[in-house]
């Protein structure tokens, strides 16, 4: 799952940039970003076609819903059988989008304590998640756009903590992602694949960012590894264990 990411404000110019989006709203670096929170994401405009910056509620109410209450249990939608989910199904086809990260968090728990790492590129660089977005309407009108991040098997390096992990799409798979005119469900199911894990690195960091309202940017501040750690988890992780 993804319960918990990070997002850098020039990481976010940089995506846009990159993407051909040139407006990037009113955003400032949040290192905790959760679920219920408004996000940055990429959209297509559904009148132009045209690639938009827009803010999403995280956590998806799928446009029939009767209420708006149950966003928050659908932070995340998993890739397997997704284009037959009732509440991702019609996402799917014609509401997909871009989630801009710097890297997301996963949790070791050793005894009753929890110990967080960060998960990002190796080389550092800023990457996009598969998303799905909706738009609910309520009877008197009001209207909420939400979205949910896709989640796939995790590869061996997020699988040390977790066994799944958020899509990162790179290349030609984000433009097809984008592309409206694709609806094949085969072929998009194609994209929701595991990041190969040499392409990843984990860094254990500080536990105020436990606190899902700590969003100071000393949340990545790198710490000592927790320990005692599984010999098999930590050489996953990339940890020197001698």
């Amino acid at each position: 799952m993804c319960g918990r990411y990070v997002l850098k404000r020039k990481d976010l110019e940089a995506l846009m940039a990159q993407l051909g989006v040139k407006d990037p709203r009113d955003f400032v670096s949040r290192y905790n970003i959760a679920p219920g929170t408004v996000i940055p994401a990429i959209r297509l405009r559904q009148d132009t076609g045209e690639r938009e910056a827009v803010g999403l509620q995280w956590g998806l109410v799928p446009f029939w819903a009767k209420d708006a209450s149950g966003g928050a249990r659908m932070a995340n939608a998993r890739s397997e059988g997704i284009a037959g989910k009732p509440s991702f199904r019609e996402p799917f086809r014609r509401r997909r989008c871009l989630v801009p990260a710097s890297g997301f968090y996963e949790w070791q728990t050793l005894g009753r304590l929890k110990h967080p790492w960060f998960f990002q590129l190796s080389d550092e660089r800023p990457f996009v998640l598969a998303g799905l977005w909706d738009r609910w309407r309520s009877t008197d009108g009001v209207e909420l756009e939400t979205c949910s991040l896709i989640t796939t098997t995790a590869n061996p390096v997020v699988g040390a903590l977790h066994d799944r992990m958020p899509v990162i799409l790179q290349g030609d798979a984000v433009e097809t992602w984008l592309d409206s005119t694709i609806d094949n469900p085969g072929r998009l199911e194609a994209l929701l694949r595991p990041l190969p894990g040499d392409l990843m690195k984990a860094t254990a960091v500080s536990p105020k960012m436990n606190n899902v309202r700590y969003e100071a940017p000393d949340c990545i501040e790198p710490v000592p590894p927790p320990a005692p750690a599984p010999e098999s988890t930590g050489r996953q992780l990339g940890l020197d264990l001698g």
